[in-house]
């Protein structure tokens, strides 16, 4: 999944793409790559960030989805969004999965709104909201606590119609350094679900942090994050760099038959 920010403000590509020309300019770019899902997204999530309005919101993200639309008809586009009403809109134009920060914490009519379309739904762990989910994250067992969100997470959206469910732990939403780094070695515990696990990785203050290093300068270690998830068995890399991506993917995909079967096959794609 290549990710495509809209905002001005994100945490590593900000500005970069919220332009028409070089929103479609970076689409094809991560698609000739080899994405194969696009996520547009027109709020920035980085911790601390700025709140954006839901006509704001509207105004960065529909315009830019009704031109690739036209321009790559046939391209699976995501919308990173946690506002039940963007998703509508957005789905009316043809975007074919939601993908929300919040699980439908943020706005209660999410999930009842996605069930109404049949159409894939992301639902990520958060603790806090994007202004302030870095203050003091705190858990008395964090995969505990996950483990029994997306339990609940999972039966509520199923309960609403939404049949294809997937999840993210949601790595620097509301979790130290220490936090992520005790996900990712337990990853594989998610498999319990039976359903398709994101891993959003790339480029998160996990790495530079860790290494003393910016967001700018941690592509090697996305990738070395990267190997780690799909080894534990991550079904889906939401990324910035899909050429890497897609490389670290194929490269794995050459290992003997344990290798994790669901990768070779491709379920989510």
């Amino acid at each position: 999944m290549g990710v495509l920010n809209l905002t001005p403000d994100s945490f590593f590509d900000g500005g970069q793409y919220n332009a028409m020309d070089t929103a479609l300019q970076q689409c094809e770019k991560m698609l000739v790559e080899g994405a194969d899902f696009i996520d547009l997204g027109a709020y920035s999530s980085r911790p601390g960030a700025d709140h954006v309005d839901e006509d704001n919101e509207k105004k960065r993200l529909l315009p830019v989805l009704a031109e690739l639309r036209k321009n790559f008809p046939e391209v699976l586009f995501s919308i990173d969004t946690f506002r039940s009403s963007v998703a509508r809109e957005s789905i009316e134009m043809g975007a074919v999965m939601i993908n929300d920060i919040s699980a439908g914490n943020l706005d209660q009519t999410m999930i009842p709104t996605v069930g109404q379309y049949n159409i894939p739904y992301i639902a990520m762990h958060m603790q806090g909201t994007p202004q302030t989910m870095q203050q003091h994250p705190s858990y008395t067992n964090i995969m505990d606590e996950l483990i029994y969100f997306f339990s609940e997470k999972i039966a509520t959206c199923k309960a609403e119609g939404i049949h294809d469910v997937i999840i993210d732990p949601g790595f620097g939403f509301g979790k130290s350094i220490e936090h992520n780094f005790t996900v990712l070695d337990q990853f594989e515990d998610f498999q319990q679900f039976n359903v398709p696990v994101l891993a959003g990785l790339s480029r998160k203050s996990m790495i530079y942090k860790s290494l003393g290093i910016t967001a700018q300068d941690a592509l090697n270690g996305t990738t070395a994050l990267h190997a780690v998830a799909l080894l534990k068995k991550a079904q889906l890399l939401r990324v910035h760099d899909v050429k890497e991506a897609k490389e670290c993917v194929d490269l794995l995909q050459q290992l003997p038959a344990n290798f994790p079967t669901f990768i070779k096959n491709k379920p989510v794609g």
